[in-house]
Formats: C-alpha cells, sequence, structure tokens
C-alpha cells in the first residue's frame, strides 16, 4: 500500500473529525474545511505550519516520537489512532522491515494450543489473525461460525464472510456496526503490516465486491479489539448475547485470541449449550460418515462383534 497516501488520508481524515470548539476554537462562519485547519492543527501541537503541511502530504519519515505525540494530541487520537499514526510513521523509516507474519496457507497451531482451544467448552475459542483469517478453533467456535467455515476457497475469513456473504445480515442483528468494526481492524492491521501480500489481495477483492466495504475502508477509522459484548443470531440456536475478551498471543505476533462466553443463568447461556449439544451431534455423523467412506474405500465391512 502507498504509505504516503495512507497517512496524507489518514491525518486529513482525522483533521476533519475535530470540532474547532472541542479544542477552544471559534467555530466561524467562513471555514472551507470540515473540522480544523492545518495552521490550527499546527499551533495545538506546537510545529510550524510547513512542517505539518509536509507530514500530511505523507512525509512522515523521520518523524521524533514527540511530534506524533503532539500531532495525537492536536487531533484527539484515541489509543487505537495514535498507535496506527505511529505504525505508519514506522513504516516510512527507511530502516523498517516488515514484520514477520505466517501465511494462513502454511500456518497450524502446536499441539499445545489446540489442547487449549479445546480445553475451552462453556463458548467458542479460537485464533486468527489481522486479515481476520480463523486459524485455530475448539468445536464450539466451529459450530459458531459454520457458515464462515462454509464459504468455498480461501480460509475461513470473517472479513469475506461479513461483506460477502449474505448469511451475515442474520447471524449479525447489528450489521452495520459490524461491518464497521471488521474493516476498522483491517485498517489497523495495514498501518502494521502495510507489505503483506494476502493482505492487499483481501482489501482488493472487498472493494472490488462490496460497495460497503469500499465506503468504510475510505473512513479510514482503525480500532483495538480487546473486550465487550456482542449479539448474534445463529440459524441453529437463535440470538446470543455474548462477552468476549481477544488477547494478543506472546508465542505468535500478530494472532490474537479470542474467547466468547455467555452470563450464566442466561437464555443466552441455554443456547450455548444448545449449541454444544448440536456441535457434538455434527461431529459424531461426521466421524460416522468419515468411518463409512473409509470402509467403502477399503472394500471391507467392519467386523462384527457379538
Amino acid at each position: 500500500m502507498d504509505n504516503r497516501a495512507e497517512v496524507r488520508e489518514f491525518l486529513t481524515s482525522r483533521r476533519a473529525k475535530v470540532d474547532p470548539k472541542d479544542v477552544g476554537l471559534p467555530a466561524g462562519t467562513n471555514r472551507r474545511v470540515e473540522g480544523l485547519r492545518r495552521t490550527e492543527v499546527a499551533v495545538l501541537a506546537g510545529v510550524s505550519v510547513e512542517y505539518y503541511t509536509k507530514l500530511e502530504r505523507g512525509a512522515i519519515s523521520g518523524a521524533s516520537p514527540e511530534v506524533l505525540d503532539a500531532i495525537a494530541r492536536a487531533l484527539r487520537l484515541d489509543d487505537a489512532e495514535r498507535a496506527h499514526l505511529f505504525d505508519l510513521a514506522h513504516a516510512a523509516s527507511p530502516v523498517a522491515r516488515p514484520p514477520r507474519k505466517r501465511s494462513p496457507k502454511c500456518w497450524t497451531p502446536q499441539p499445545g494450543l489446540q489442547w487449549i482451544l479445546d480445553g475451552v467448552t462453556a463458548g467458542p475459542a479460537f485464533v486468527r489473525n489481522g486479515r481476520m483469517d480463523l486459524l485455530a478453533a475448539n468445536a464450539l467456535g466451529r459450530a459458531f461460525y459454520k457458515d464462515a467455515y462454509d464459504m468455498p476457497g480461501q480460509p475461513p475469513n470473517l472479513a469475506r464472510f461479513t461483506f460477502l456473504d449474505r448469511r451475515s445480515h442474520d447471524f449479525y442483528p447489528d450489521w452495520d456496526s459490524f461491518a464497521e468494526i471488521t474493516a476498522a481492524i483491517l485498517r489497523t492491521e495495514a498501518g502494521r503490516d502495510p507489505h503483506s501480500k494476502e493482505l492487499h489481495d483481501l482489501v482488493g477483492e472487498l472493494s472490488t465486491r462490496s460497495e460497503d466495504f469500499r465506503r468504510l475502508w475510505g473512513a479510514h477509522d482503525v480500532r483495538h479489539h480487546g473486550s465487550g459484548f456482542k449479539t448474534f443470531h445463529h440459524s441453529e440456536v437463535g440470538e446470543m448475547t455474548l462477552a468476549y475478551e481477544g488477547m494478543d498471543m506472546e508465542s505468535e505476533p500478530g494472532l490474537t485470541l479470542t474467547i466468547y462466553c455467555a452470563e450464566p443463568g442466561t437464555d443466552s447461556a441455554d443456547r450455548m449449550r444448545l449449541l454444544a449439544s448440536w456441535a457434538a451431534s455434527e461431529e459424531l455423523e461426521a466421524r460416522a460418515a468419515r468411518d463409512e467412506s473409509s470402509v467403502a474405500v477399503d472394500g471391507e465391512l467392519p467386523q462384527r462383534r457379538d
């Protein structure tokens, strides 16, 4: 991705979001731009107008942490936006190296990680990367995201499911909010790993095929997605409101372990238990089908034991 364009569009979009009154400036009646003027950002950040203009045009390489912090304060950036600004500056550095990320095509969980995921039995547990590929999951995670696992072609991907599969509009009752979060997570990853071919390809595919994604991608919103509550409507068990917690994996930089759980004693908890029962039944049927297939290939019937 073009780093200079990313910097320019991000800073311009953040500047447009700041109401002059929120930073103690008069709104005026003859403003030609939405939000703050460049001169106002420069004054608030304590830098020259010429220098800020240079930065906003994309020449951010070499900007000191102090200057970036000052700009973040002037633009009232939140933690995710501030981190994104620093990521963009790092990517622009001539000595920066793209972070090492593993392709979902070759990454497999260590046995211990899969054991940990399988040990979570009260709710879905899964590992994803910044492109929102589902890389590993427990049985409830696979049952929970069964429609995403159902999509042909690439590894199961929550962004592709959200924007390219109509079933996502039923699965996410507040689809607009989920779509905004998904685009913001991808935009955040683009700042962290701007050289990722897999991410470029995914963004290109979504931009080509989804008008909603193009609009949200152009907003340049970024997001840290750590914990909270979400409501889903699963096709097998109905609506569930779940708490979630996302944790960065120290052993695998760039990957996130997420666990969902329903509040005990609620309808959502009852439906999660029902989903677990459904998932177990599906697994038994799949295992029986595999056994029958194996028998057919071998040309032998299983031995009967009296």
